[in-house]
């Protein structure tokens, strides 16, 4: 600091410049002096210069040393404050503007073990500390570090100069535009440790549910079953006690679980081994046993980890069960589901379903029937169901369908004015907008996705709403329904919709077309009965047969065009094998009016081809890129779609993406193909 850059200021310079000042005053009472007498005026003159001479001369000498004394005494002072900072406990540094270490104390030298002649860039003991970063900072800042298996936050403040110039009373500095920046050091690890301690000692609920009991006991002698029983109970109570947990038995199929946070991690890292180990048990019984767990963490109460647990499991069984739903705070994370879902023999969840939509309905004046967006012919199939169960009720029900494509024209023609239908059975969303209220049940078919429905406003216009859905569910669910059935083992929505109708109401008849409708959902969705297909599957096909449907004519309603069928052949042709195992394949949609639907059909063939496990066709349509994936039993295509943002079924599911070209979509799938054979979740 140069020393002509020092003023006096304030009350001292007010001091010093007293002297001066009384000087004129001697000068204005003289006027009067020479008015009276001119020989007084001249002595008081002189008296007057002499006096400012000495003033002044005095002035001119006294001024540097007292600006030395008021420097000593800075000098002192701040020695006084430099020593008591350097033996401040907690570690302290100064850093100019371009980082470099310009002083430290003791704490700061016994921690980083740099001494005090250290001073190159701060950057050099901890490289988080950057010089842009210190620049940029310009407030207080905190910066999490990690030092020699120490936790430390750093709190980085700027200190001007002409804002330490302005706090003094007596100096001021030119030119203090510069900066330094003081740094401390907070040594956390102690506190971390002790939250994370207090994190790892939170208790986590679970609750462990057996699929198929009542299926696996049927399947083995009775003197077995005590045995089998107690085999899964040794392997639930070993594989949690490993883990310090509580296990408890609620039922004869259910287990509550109760361990401490620090193990989730360990459960998340074996991929809760536990599921695949249960299948292992065998004493004769035909039929594996799969677990669904449900765990529940993060939530401010151990109640709402409970809740938090009784969510998950409900989202494990509504995804088809034999897996693991762990719901940390508001995140979700899903394990397992790899095996094909086991079907119920018992029809009994359909009977109790169909009398409480019979409930509902007659306690509602108007119904209106939505589904997906760009309906498919299983979607059309389901709605039509509903609209006959509410037309034996006696009201008024209508179905919201925006756009009818090329595979659905057939089957709506057929339920037309002329044919005795109301003209306004099928409605768009804005007319549907304008019908509901809170008297208004709304009920969902083929969709459990708020978002993919064809309305997604229209849930929030009433409190009614009914879900019919065979697709696994995801984080994303309709709030609240006051009747969901959600069962993805059903082969379609279509399949669940017929065996709800013939317990829904004794007198209740389909015409001809409309079982045609709900058949050929069932045919569209199981691939020609050929993809999960099972015992009730036919039991429904059966039904609608006896009902009136008529399988030639379902046959030519489902026709496809010239155009779509030679853009499903292009599909085939220009297909790509990946990996060996998996074909993938663009779909051309700008000629063909449902693009989706012929994307689905060419999934569909190139399963045929000799050693594709799997097989994914990419269309684009709607300023977006839709996939279809398929697979026989080897490969969990819905794990693959739910990476990407979607869902289905083991064998069949889909996805949208979004901002990417069709090229760009097909390089995700390979890039996640590629990530999930490398953590095991699939096999070539």
């Amino acid at each position: 600091m140069k020393s002509n850059n020092v003023k006096l200021k304030g009350k001292l310079r007010t001091y010093l410049y007293w002297p001066l000042i009384l000087t004129i005053l001697l000068v204005l009472m003289n006027i009067p002096v020479y008015m009276k007498d001119v020989l007084s005026g001249v002595m008081v003159s002189m008296f007057t210069a002499v006096y400012f001479a000495v003033v002044l001369l005095s002035y001119i000498r006294n001024k540097p040393l007292l600006v030395n004394e008021l420097i000593n005494f800075a000098t002192q002072y701040g020695t006084v404050q430099k020593e008591l900072l350097n033996e401040f406990e907690i570690p302290y540094a100064l850093v100019d503007y371009s980082a470099r270490l310009l002083w430290v104390n003791e704490k700061f030298t016994e921690v980083t073990g740099k001494n005090k002649k250290y001073h190159k860039s701060i950057t050099t003991i901890f490289p988080t500390l950057t010089k842009e970063l210190l620049q940029r900072s310009e407030g207080p800042a905190n910066i999490h570090v990690e030092f020699q298996d120490c936790n430390y936050r750093i709190s980085l403040k700027r200190i001007y100069f002409d804002e330490m110039m302005q706090e003094s009373g007596m100096v001021s500095l030119d030119d203090s535009t510069e900066y330094l920046t003081a740094v401390y050091l907070f040594d956390e690890t102690e506190m971390n440790r002790c939250i994370r301690e207090n994190e790892e000692q939170k208790l986590v609920a679970g609750l462990v549910y057996i699929d198929n009991y009542d299926e696996a006991l049927d399947s083995i002698e009775d003197v077995k079953r005590s045995l089998l029983v107690a085999l899964i109970e040794r392997k639930i109570n070993k594989y949690f006690s490993e883990m310090d947990a509580l296990v408890r038995r609620m039922e004869k199929d259910k287990y509550f679980v109760v361990f401490q946070y620090k193990y989730l991690a360990r459960l998340k890292e074996d991929k809760f081994s536990l599921i695949e180990d249960v299948k292992t048990v065998r004493v004769g019984n035909e039929m594996s046993v799969t677990l669904s767990i449900g765990i529940g963490a993060g939530g401010e109460s151990y109640n709402k980890n409970y809740e938090y647990a009784r969510m998950s499991i409900d989202l494990a069984l509504g995804r088809g069960g034999d897996q693991v739903v762990v719901r940390d705070g508001e995140d979700l994370v899903y394990y397992g589901g790899k095996t094909q879902q086991v079907e119920r023999n018992t029809r009994v969840k359909a009977r109790v379903k169909a009398h409480a939509l019979r409930e509902i309905i007659e306690s509602r004046e108007h119904v209106i029937i939505m589904g997906h967006s760009i309906s498919d012919v299983d979607c059309l199939g389901a709605a039509i169901g509903i609209y006959c169960a509410a037309r034996v009720l006696g009201k008024k029900a209508q179905i919201v369908l925006n756009e009818i494509t090329s595979s659905l024209r057939p089957l709506v023609d057929c339920f037309s004015e002329e044919k005795g239908y109301p003209p306004d059975l099928f409605i768009k969303n804005e007319e549907a907008l304008l019908l509901t209220n809170e008297n208004t049940l709304v009920v969902v078919v083929d969709v459990n996705r708020p978002s993919y429905t064809e309305c997604p406003e229209l849930l929030k216009r009433t409190q009614t709403v009914c879900v019919f859905d065979h697709h696994r569910q995801t984080n994303e669910v309709i709030v609240n329904p006051v009747l969901s059935y959600v069962e993805p083992y059903a082969s379609s929505a279509s399949e669940m919709i017929a065996e709800v109708l013939q317990y829904f109401s004794e007198n209740i008849k389909l015409a001809p077309c409309e079982a045609d409708c709900i058949y050929a959902g069932i045919l569209i969705d199981t691939n020609n009965f050929m993809t999960k297909t099972g015992v009730r599957t036919f039991e429904a096909a059966a039904y609608l047969r006896r009902a009136g449907a008529e399988v030639t004519r379902v046959r030519k309603m489902l026709r496809n065009d010239m155009t779509a069928y030679k853009a499903r052949a292009e599909a085939v042709r220009h297909a790509e094998v990946y990996r060996g195992a998996f074909a993938i394949s663009i779909c051309p949609g700008d000629k063909v009016e449902s693009p989706t639907i012929v994307c689905a059909q060419a999934a569909d063939e190139l399963l045929n081809i000799v050693g594709i496990k799997a097989s994914f066709v990419l269309t684009e349509y709607q300023g977006k890129i839709y996939v279809s994936s398929r697979s026989i039993d080897e490969i969990n295509v819905q794990l693959i779609m739910e990476r990407l943002g979607g869902g289905g079924h083991l064998n069949v599911a889909g996805a949208q993406l979004t901002d990417c070209s069709l090229e760009q979509a097909k390089h995700i799938i390979e890039a996640t193909l590629d990530e999930m054979l490398k953590e095991g979740d699939i096999k070539e």
